[in-house]
């Protein structure tokens, strides 16, 4: 890692939280602790961390409801479990909500660190990968934006004075405090402009399309990228597209529930 990552503990027990921090701080990480599952989404959403080791038996919020929290707010923070109460089906279920390894207590340091290493290493190769496809499809979208100014001539010359403001055109698409204008190209939510990329204006304007219709992360690749591949492929690339739409609503109109996940299904607009 270009710097050092940051952990957070999630444990009851002040013996293991305590050893954990002193362990990965002698490590060379940034480490947090807690002892609820509400207090780590506190900390979640107060600050951004690379990894949480989170057990699964806490007071109040178990570790499984902290796992979907986390994952409802499309986080790619990196999540070890690590119980003393294990089973197979609590197994499944958190390597299903995207848990890198499941670890039980006791487990050894060298264990541990090895599984940390690898999560770590994970998600910096992840992030790249994002990194490089939104590059390669900014690319992609300003090539397309040059041919389209080339070759498609208005089909109607625009009429003299200022454009209109969205929402009084038409063709305008209003869900709720939600406003699109496809001509303009121009997205307002409770009034608040909301700069976003081509591919994630086409993906927010699909689902307000479709609102309140529950959208497939497949049935949306196809829309807005053009292609068909497979719900886990498609769910791992809408993920981020989602990602970025919900924190551009909260930074800009101070709302992070504009899209609302439904597990194993796929997105709805929530017009609420």
């Amino acid at each position: 890692m270009h710097r050092r990552a940051r952990i957070l503990i999630v444990d009851d027990e002040d013996a293991v939280r305590f050893s954990l921090e002193e362990l990965l701080t002698r490590d060379g990480y940034q480490v947090v602790g807690v002892e609820s599952g509400e207090r780590a989404l506190a900390a979640l959403a107060d600050q951004r961390f690379d990894l949480v080791l989170l057990d699964l038996k806490l007071q109040g919020m178990g570790g499984l409801e902290v796992l979907s929290a986390l994952r409802r707010q499309a986080l790619d923070t990196a999540v070890i479990v690590l119980t003393a109460h294990g089973s197979m089906e609590t197994a499944i279920q958190a390597l299903r909500q995207g848990a890198h390894d499941y670890l039980l207590k006791p487990c050894d340091a060298a264990s541990l660190r090895e599984s940390v290493r690898t999560a770590l290493l994970q998600r910096e190769r992840e992030q790249r990968q994002q990194a490089l496809l939104l590059q390669v499809e900014q690319s992609l979208t300003a090539s397309l934006e040059e041919i389209r100014a080339a070759v498609v001539k208005p089909l109607q010359a625009p009429a003299m004075g200022a454009p209109t403001a969205a929402g009084e055109g038409p063709g305008i698409l209003r869900r709720g405090g939600l406003v699109i204008d496809p001509a303009q190209h121009l997205i307002t939510l409770d009034g608040h402009k909301l700069e976003l990329s081509p591919i994630d204006f086409d993906l927010l304007a699909y689902l307000a399309e479709k609102a309140p219709r529950v959208v497939s992360a497949q049935e949306l690749v196809q829309q807005v990228h053009g292609f068909v591949c497979n719900r886990f492929e498609a769910s791992d690339i809408i993920r981020h597209h989602i990602h970025r739409i919900r924190q551009t609503a909260k930074r800009c109109a101070g709302r992070a529930d504009l899209i609302r996940t439904v597990r194993g299904v796929g997105y709805a607009l929530n017009e609420s």
